[in-house]
C-alpha cells in the first residue's frame, strides 16, 4: 500500500514548530533536511510567506538549540568512524549529501579523524564485515572496491593489499581502476 503525501494546509509558525520538534526528537536532522521537510507541509512553501514562516521556525530552533549543524556534523562523524567503521571520505560525502555546508564538515571531520590511523580502521572494516585475504584477482578487485566505497584512500587499500601478497599486476590494475 502506498502511503500519500502530506496535505498542504496552511500551518501556523507554532504548528510548524511542533511539527519540526517531534521530527528533531524522532533522530538528528540537519538544518537543510529539516527546511525540505518543512516545505512539504507549508502550502505555498514558494512563496514569499513560506519561506519566511519556514526561516522564523529554523531560526526558533537554533535559538533553542534544538537544532546545529556543527554538533550534527561532529556527532555523525565520530558515530560513523567509531561504529560502521568509514573511512574519511566516505563520512564527507554522506555530510554533503545531508547538506551540511563545506566548512562545518571539514572541521568536523578533521576532528573526528584527528590521530586515526587510516590502516587500523581500514582493516577494523574489513574484520568486521568478514573479508579475508583475496585468493585471486577477482576477489581482490571486489575488496579495493568495497574499501573505496567504505571511504578510504587509494594508498592506504594498496598498502593493505600489499602486505596480503597480491601480485603487482593486479595492484597496477586496480590502481589505474580509481
Amino acid at each position: 500500500m502506498a502511503f500519500s503525501r502530506p496535505k498542504k494546509k496552511s500551518h501556523t509558525e507554532d504548528e510548524l514548530y511542533e511539527y519540526a520538534v517531534g521530527a528533531l526528537a524522532r533522530r538528528m536532522r540537519t538544518v537543510a533536511e529539516l527546511k525540505r521537510m518543512m516545505r512539504a507541509r507549508v502550502e505555498d512553501a514558494e512563496s514569499e510567506y513560506g519561506q519566511t514562516l519556514v526561516e522564523l521556525v529554523i531560526r526558533r530552533l537554533k535559538d533553542h538549540g534544538y537544532l546545529n549543524d556543527s554538533q550534527y556534523a561532529a556527532a555523525y562523524s565520530s558515530l560513523r568512524r567509531d561504529n560502521q567503521r568509514y573511512g574519511r571520505m566516505r563520512v564527507i560525502t554522506d555530510l554533503k549529501a545531508k547538506g551540511v555546508h563545506a566548512e562545518v564538515i571539514e572541521k568536523a571531520v578533521d576532528a573526528a579523524f584527528d590521530g586515526v590511523n587510516e590502516e587500523k580502521q581500514a582493516r577494523e572494516y574489513l574484520r568486521r564485515k568478514r573479508l579475508e585475504k583475496p585468493k585471486d584477482q577477482k576477489q581482490a578487485a571486489r575488496i579495493f572496491r568495497q574499501l573505496v566505497r567504505a571511504g578510504f584512500g587509494t594508498k592506504t587499500i594498496l598498502t593493505i593489499l600489499k602486505k596480503w601478497d597480491v601480485d603487482e599486476e593486479t595492484l597496477e590494475a586496480l590502481e589505474s581502476e580509481s
